[in-house]
């Protein structure tokens, strides 16, 4: 194999987003996707004619929400009859059916593939070898899971490494002083939160403590968003104008990503009912 083939891509598989890197040039290069981001959103979507995965998923999924599949990374390694499983499930409109007790789904071999192209596009050629990141508090199962879908992608899996020592790594948190340093990484992200506690030496990174929480990330802010306008107009509003609420909250997150704090006034898809809002702006 040449030196070129035998290059590894480090993948950050996210519950939200995801993203692909390769180190060449003497550093990281977070690689575009065919859309010019550099994250592409962990969406599978299934039509009568075609798979979709990343942008092309996420943007259909008002019109195909039962086929368009996303929070996987909240499913893997987990059996179905899991209670955070179970809870999860009420908050998606897709389907998940179990196999021997397990959620019967490939969706994170089909985002690691999609990120497996955008970095072959990039370079120019094939790539085998990867690195897969996962929360720290990730066990052995889910650990696992995660290096399976990654073969199924066609990937050589070298290591699956903690987020936070990843973080760590990129900041370049273990060069420039010597001896021993406690490092503290914070990692709020679309769908987990943890805490880590780093012990870094020589380059070797040791996690020493972490905690964190599952169901804690953006995910879970938009559901709560969501809960409150359910309550609210529970017995009020049809069931389909339930669904037009619900991508009203979608609008308005994704308003609030690229905006500083003002006040606005969202007009529902009703007339009898106005949404206002805490929002921001530039």
């Amino acid at each position: 194999m040449s030196a070129a083939k035998g290059v590894a891509i480090g993948i950050d598989l996210g519950t939200t987003y995801s993203c692909v890197g390769v180190f060449q040039h003497g550093k990281v290069e977070i690689i575009a996707n065919d859309q010019g981001n550099r994250t592409t959103p962990s969406y599978v979507a299934f039509t009568d004619t075609e798979r979709l995965i990343g942008d092309a998923a996420k943007n259909q999924v008002a019109l195909n929400p039962s086929n368009t599949v996303f929070d996987a990374k909240r499913l893997i390694g987990r059996k179905l009859d899991d209670p955070v499983v179970q809870a999860d499930m009420k908050h998606w409109p897709f389907k998940v059916v179990g196999d021997g007790g397990k959620p019967k789904i490939q969706i994170s071999s089909m985002v690691l593939l999609k990120m497996k192209e955008i970095a072959e596009a990039y370079l120019g050629h094939q790539v085998s070898n990867a690195v897969v990141t996962v929360p720290a508090y990730f066990n052995d199962s889910q650990r696992q899971a995660t290096k399976d879908a990654g073969v199924i992608a066609g990937l050589n899996v070298l290591r699956i490494i903690n987020e936070p020592t990843a973080a760590a790594i990129a900041y370049g948190l273990d060069k420039g002083k010597s001896g021993e340093r406690n490092v503290l990484i914070f990692d709020l992200g679309g769908g987990t939160f943890d805490v880590s506690i780093l012990t870094i030496e020589d380059g070797i990174f040791e996690v020493k403590a972490t905690a964190g929480d599952t169901h804690l990330g953006g995910e879970d802010f938009d559901n709560r968003m969501v809960n409150h306008f359910d309550e609210n107009l529970k017995g009020k509003i049809s069931e389909e104008d339930q669904k037009k609420v619900i991508e009203k909250c979608d609008e308005i997150i994704g308003w609030l990503e690229n905006n500083q704090l003002a006040d606005k006034e969202e007009n529902a898809a009703y007339d009898s009912i106005n949404f206002i809002y805490p929002s921001y702006q530039s």
